[in-house]
This record gives C-alpha cells, sequence and structure tokens, in this order.
C-alpha cells in the first residue's frame, strides 16, 4: 500500500469524520509550522507577523500547478475543514494564495488558535494532508 493513502487511512481511523485529502501529492516528509509565533505566546496590542515553515515541498501561488507546491492557509479560532474539499475563505480561514511565507495578523483581545493548512493551486489540501499542530496565542486587553 502506498505509504500516502496509508497515512490518510490511518488519520481517518484516528479522527472521526475526517474525509480524505484531494488528489495532489505530498512527500513523505512534508511538514508545515510555525515560525512565529510560538506555541503560549503573548502578543501585546494583536497585531503581528506570522511567519510559516515548510520543509520537503516549495510554495507556489494559487492556480499555478506544479507538483510538490501549494500555499498557506491560516486557520483562526476555528478546526481545520474538510480535507476533501477547497478550503473556505473566511475571517476564520485566510488564503495566501500569492504565495506568501509571511503575513500581518490582527487579532483582538483574548485566547486565540492558529493552525496551518498547505493546500494545492485550487486551494485543496494534498494527500496526505500537510498541516500544523494548532498553537494558541494570548492578546491581552489593553
Amino acid at each position: 500500500m502506498k505509504r500516502s493513502i496509508l497515512v490518510a487511512a490511518m488519520l481517518t481511523a484516528l479522527i472521526p469524520g475526517l474525509a480524505v485529502a484531494g488528489d495532489s501529492p505530498a512527500p513523505a516528509g512534508a511538514k508545515v509550522y510555525f515560525i512565529w509565533p510560538k506555541d503560549g505566546q503573548t502578543i501585546k496590542g494583536g497585531k503581528f507577523w506570522a511567519r510559516f515553515g515548510l520543509r520537503e515541498m516549495g510554495v507556489a501561488p494559487a492556480g499555478v500547478e506544479k507538483k510538490f507546491t501549494g500555499h498557506h492557509h491560516l486557520i483562526i479560532d476555528a478546526d481545520l475543514p474538510p480535507f476533501d474539499e477547497e478550503i473556505p475563505a473566511s475571517k476564520n480561514h485566510v488564503h495566501y494564495g500569492k504565495g506568501y511565507s509571511e503575513a500581518r495578523v490582527e487579532l483582538p483581545p483574548g485566547k486565540h488558535t492558529l493552525q496551518l493548512l498547505f493546500a494545492d493551486h485550487n486551494h485543496i489540501p494534498h494527500n496526505p494532508p500537510v498541516f500544523s499542530e494548532k498553537i494558541t496565542v494570548y492578546v491581552p486587553a489593553d
């Protein structure tokens, strides 16, 4: 059994209701992660530059179809969307379709979760899906 199919099957078994990812392959060892902020970070003023890291894949703008490439999506205060559908665009699902690896983010006071999901030229997660750990950041009230 191909490794990507095995990983997708394992994820589906471990996470109830999880759909299998799209048709764009992700290589073994592909990883997306936050360079900054770190989990548990306090962000004064709520405005910051989020910096995204990526291993074993390349960044390409939306609409550019090239094997093992895609672009970042920042999931704010939400769970990951279905892996077999286009990622919605909303205040909770922010697309970086121009190929950005960093972005200016502004959050209101409170506790927030952030997670990265890497997706192909059509905004559909790769197979197997490439997503970061969910981190928590805090914005104090001024």
